[in-house]
């Protein structure tokens, strides 16, 4: 066991005293850097943290209060923002990132929050069927938080301990929970303070679990269990965490919309941690530089993306970090201003003696993993459903020769291909309708190359995402080699569509 230093219950008692040492985790880390571990960790009696970043895992219980007659609300709405309704009567429970129907993802539950917090007045709108004890159909009116009975904002996951970082390896733009990703590498987007953490700072979990009281939205709240996707194994521990909304500040409650991707809440944490002993104390003055994180391609769609490299928050900060070869510009989707803030807030509430620690009643687990979804039912995939006998065209053939083929094939789309089948570009009826109205001879000419393919391993609601995305028909399906093995079209996914509602399961078609 690694060697004692204090207890929650001696800091408290320097809390009431008003000779309690506080410094927030920069300062703290400054210290240890200046002093050594071990002075820093006997002068210093708790080190203040901070986050403000996107937490989409949010939202509020709220309770409106009965109407006169009653109603049994089954659908509500705050602002045009859909409002769960599988509770009683009154009460319901808006998510962060559930969206206006009327204003689409540029105002959502996170908005409505902040509005909430702010003093503004909010439409509320219900439905409900009608029933003996609760008669009313249909209610409309303005309330203010004031109005509430109580308004509890319940995050199930805030505060991850640290996050992926993320680039773009395509040729498109990506719009990202991380911020909006330019092609080639273009940027790279983060989140979280680094050795301002909350959860960094207490990395092994000796001091922070179900009880701690912390820094919530400019308020008090409460960690009251692991968050979920809890993966502390990997450094990626979340909380999470409740606290009276009518209590907390518009300042650190910030609705927010990343664009072309949806809405969210920005969250202000800040968690308190004593240092009790030299291994808390050790984890505490951990700076930006020992805190690593993965650099994640987010062009590949899946859970299982490849890492690039690791990096630190150092560097990550810093603005510039080097992927491949190249230096790409880093941004922060979190602010660390406002971090900095959170930290020095809660800093001052417990110098100040406003602010108590609390002794957890129970850890947060150390076990717990993240686990992916089981798909157990079958998806069709590419595979199962491009044609393989497909016409193709070479560089040198004509235009008249391409249509021909067209037409003998009932072909729209004909890839062109080298001599060893490797895709150099596509050509479609429009294109050629195109190439004759302009009297254009070349196929090199009219051809599209840069094609947007398709691998055979694809679910078909990928391929069907990525055919709205571009408001294209087909899809030339290839190896990694690049190697053109067949075609999907948008017809296939209308036969894939019937033959679903007409109750046959495609395994495969030529």
């Amino acid at each position: 066991m690694d060697e004692s230093l204090r207890t929650i219950e001696h800091i408290n008692d320097k809390i009431f005293k008003g000779d309690v040492t506080v410094l927030t985790a920069e300062e703290f880390v400054k210290l240890a850097e200046s002093s050594g571990l071990e002075r820093a960790a006997r002068e210093v009696d708790v080190v203040t943290t901070g986050t403000f970043g996107a937490m989409c895992s949010s939202g509020a219980f709220l309770n409106f209060g009965h109407a006169d007659p009653p109603i049994k609300m089954t659908k509500a709405w705050l602002n045009d923002v859909p409002v769960y309704k599988g509770l009683a009567a009154v009460d319901g429970y808006i998510g962060a990132t559930a969206y206006s129907e009327t204003r689409g993802i540029d105002y959502g539950g996170g908005h409505v929050i902040e509005d909430l917090v702010s003093g503004r007045e909010i439409f509320l709108r219900g439905e409900g069927y009608g029933t003996d004890c609760y008669p009313r159909k249909h209610v409309e009116t303005i309330i203010t938080i004031e109005d509430l009975n109580q308004a509890v904002l319940v995050n199930p996951r805030n505060a991850y301990q640290r996050y992926f970082a993320a680039t773009n390896s395509s040729d498109r733009t990506l719009y990202t929970y991380l911020g909006t990703l330019l092609p080639n590498y273009g940027n790279i987007g983060f989140s979280g303070s680094g050795e301002l953490s909350p959860l960094y700072k207490d990395r092994d979990l000796e001091t922070i679990g179900i009880g701690t009281r912390i820094f919530l939205g400019g308020g008090v709240g409460y960690v009251i269990g692991e968050g979920t996707q809890h993966y502390p194994s990997k450094y990626l521990s979340t909380i999470m965490v409740a606290g009276d909304l009518k209590k907390m500040s518009s300042e650190f409650l910030k609705g927010a919309t990343f664009y072309k991707y949806g809405a969210t809440l920005y969250v202000g944490v800040g968690i308190p941690i004593p240092l009790v002993n030299m291994n808390v104390a050790r984890n505490a003055a951990t700076p930006d530089e020992q805190i690593f994180t993965e650099i994640i391609d987010y062009s590949v769609p899946s859970v299982n993306r490849p890492v690039l490299r690791r990096v630190s928050y150092r560097e990550l900060k810093h603005g510039l970090v080097e992927v491949n070869g190249r230096t790409v510009k880093a941004a922060s989707m979190s602010s660390i201003r406002k971090a900095r803030e959170v930290a020095e807030t809660l800093k001052k509430w417990i110098t100040e003696g406003g602010f108590l620690l609390t002794r957890p009643v129970a850890p947060l687990s150390r076990e717990s993993v993240q686990k992916t979804m089981p798909l157990r039912k079958h998806e069709p995939k590419v595979a199962e459903l491009m044609r393989t006998r497909i016409p193709t065209a070479r560089l040198t053939d004509s235009i008249r020769e391409v249509s021909a083929k067209m037409v003998r094939e009932n072909a729209d789309h004909v890839p062109v291909v080298d001599e060893e089948n490797r895709l150099m570009g596509i050509v479609t009826t429009w294109d050629i309708a195109k190439a004759v109205a302009a009297n254009v001879e070349r196929l090199e000419a009219i051809m599209t190359r840069n094609v947007i393919v398709a691998k055979p391993h694809e679910t078909i609601d990928m391929v069907a995402k990525r055919m709205e995305q571009y408001d294209i028909t087909g899809l030339p399906v290839v190896d990694d080699d690049n190697h053109v093995l067949g075609l999907i079209t948008s017809a296939d996914l209308s036969r894939l569509l019937k033959a679903s509602e007409g109750g046959v399961v495609v395994e495969g078609q030529a």
